[in-house]
């Protein structure tokens, strides 16, 4: 296999969690572009621009709309059940779709906590588990999941986000210990500061962008793009050596 050929995904079917818009669509876009067929999960919203620019990359697309917040097991296998039978089985797995609730710690809501943990991890872990088991069966698969700096951090008024993404960082190398020798990949992504909807309040907030920037030593903000560069990485035979990784994707903020 040519070096070129290492980063194709041709011949793969993709579910990103989360795809309708920024890092998500990104890195469904991204996949279709390496050859992938893609399905996406979306919540509340369409994913019309999803499905077009995976579409113009020659793929086929399909969009789920699923509440993570409430999925089970069944659901878990449901969903899987339904790429297989529109698109093929899932050969790629990312657990993109996240939320995030601010609130001091002494008075964090037990309903914003238990909202954060159901999709930002107890949905991570019922896919990558119903995943796995069918690309274990097939000895074959990539997981990649999308942490955060916080899953190295604590940050501030995020006690939820910071406890899930760190726990999205020890499920990742758990797996891979168990999966790595059985033709499974599974690695994480922390991304961080990147432009996207999400983070259009803190772009805006002169202060807060120029106490970000004046931590990044690429002195700008990352793109969803840089993101999806990673998770085509992750997810093509050129990785195949990579278990229980958690790449950070930062402008080198953890080196500062």
């Amino acid at each position: 296999m040519n070096m070129s050929g290492r980063f194709s995904l041709a011949g793969k079917v993709a579910l990103v969690t989360g795809g309708a818009s920024g890092i998500g669509q990104a890195i469904a876009i991204g996949m279709a572009e390496a050859g992938a067929d893609v399905a996406v999960t979306a919540n509340r919203r369409g994913a019309d621009e999803t499905v077009a620019g995976i579409e113009q990359a020659g793929r086929r697309a399909l969009v789920l709309p699923v509440d993570l917040a409430g999925l089970d097991t069944s659901g878990a296998e449901a969903l899987l059940d339904k790429v297989a039978e529109e698109l093929g089985p899932v050969n790629i797995l990312v657990n993109n779709a996240g939320i995030i609730r601010r609130a001091p710690a002494a008075d964090y809501p037990d309903e914003d906590w238990q909202a954060v943990m159901a999709v930002n991890l107890d949905a991570v872990w019922r896919l990558s588990r119903a995943a796995g088991k069918r690309m274990l069966a097939r000895k074959q698969g990539s997981i990649i999941s999308i942490a955060s700096l916080l899953s190295y951090q604590g940050g501030v008024f995020v006690p939820a986000y910071a406890a899930a993404k760190h726990a999205v960082a020890g499920l990742t190398k758990a797996l891979a210990n168990e999966w790595a020798g059985q033709g499974v990949n599974v690695n994480a992504i922390a991304p961080g500061y990147i432009a996207t909807a999400n983070t259009a309040a803190l772009q805006a907030d002169e202060t807060r962008n120029r106490q970000i920037l004046e931590r990044i030593p690429a002195g700008h903000w990352g793109s969803p793009e840089d993101i999806a560069g990673s998770a085509v990485f992750l997810a093509s035979p050129a990785a195949r050596y990579v278990h229980g990784h958690v790449l950070t994707v930062d402008g080198g903020w953890m080196a500062r």
